[in-house]
């Protein structure tokens, strides 16, 4: 998923409020923060790739045999595509772009896009596309108060978490191949082994910046915990993607330190800060 974020510092006044609304969550879905009223989006279809509502929702922490979507309709499968919400802050210098994938399941989406804008969003423009994986779903989205892309890492898991939770709701099978899911008491389609699943690696990318990789089992509350332990050791996080593919999430940011890029001694310590982060929380302390 991409995210772009103009992220320079210790910027996290709603940290604390998404912590708690992740404590309280007592089987209800994350709630809006504020509302407005926007025309509905047309959304185009072509054939190939070129290049959150904001009322408490009700879990079903099972899986169903039958998916009912968002348009009503319902249909069966043996296999269950894995769903993937994609958040990107790089393709588009005036808009935050949001692509959503689960297979062919997925209908016109209308309930996402109206929990968007009860978090005083606009979606502005979007298109679908068909693929081998199924319908991906695109819109561009700015914040309602600005006209411009959204920024702030809370605003941005307050954004991918509300997409999921819609997805938990008239998707209740893809409850298994979520976080939140699992976070909410359904047993998981696979195990993932955080040891085995976290990947941390920074590379060079010009004078100016390094571009950081990260793949890690998702969790609530994951983007803005990546974006503060960065922001914490005085690197600046300049725009980057945010992915969640299932259970694991994956996020490449662009990073830098006073305007140019990490040297090494300072991509070992981000590495290391990360990785201490997203260790396993069995693992004892006296083993680093």
């Amino acid at each position: 998923m991409a995210v772009a974020m103009a992220s320079t510092g210790n910027s996290f006044g709603l940290y604390s409020n998404l912590k708690t609304i992740e404590n309280q969550r007592n089987f209800r879905a994350v709630p809006s923060i504020c509302s407005f009223g926007v025309d509905p989006v047309q959304l185009s279809c072509i054939s190939s790739k070129k290049s959150l509502t904001s009322s408490t929702s009700t879990f079903i922490p099972k899986a169903s045999p039958a998916a009912a979507v968002e348009d009503g309709s319902s249909q069966e499968t043996d296999k269950l595509p894995k769903p993937v919400v994609i958040i990107d802050q790089d393709s588009d210098p005036n808009a935050t772009v949001v692509e959503i994938t689960f297979g062919d399941r997925l209908g016109a989406l209308l309930d996402t896009m109206n929990a968007l804008k009860n978090l005083g969003l606009n979606v502005v423009k979007g298109n679908v596309y068909l693929d081998s994986s199924g319908k991906h779903t695109k819109f561009a989205i700015t914040k309602a108060s600005t006209g411009r892309k959204v920024d702030e890492p809370e605003e941005l898991e307050a954004i991918r978490l509300t997409i999921i939770n819609n997805m938990l709701e008239y998707h209740p099978e893809s409850s298994g191949q979520l976080a939140m899911g699992v976070a909410f008491g359904t047993i998981p389609s696979e195990e993932v082994d955080v040891d085995i699943a976290t990947h941390i690696h920074v590379y060079d990318d010009g004078p100016e910046q390094s571009l950081l990789y990260v793949e890690a089992a998702d969790r609530p509350g994951l983007l803005v915990d990546l974006v503060k332990i960065i922001t914490e050791i005085n690197i600046t996080v300049k725009s980057g993607e945010f992915d969640t593919e299932g259970l694991l999430a994956k996020a490449k940011f662009h990073v830098s330190y006073k305007g140019k890029a990490l040297i090494k001694p300072l991509q070992q310590v981000l590495s290391n800060s990360l990785r201490y982060f997203l260790r396993r929380p069995s693992t004892e302390e006296s083993s680093f």
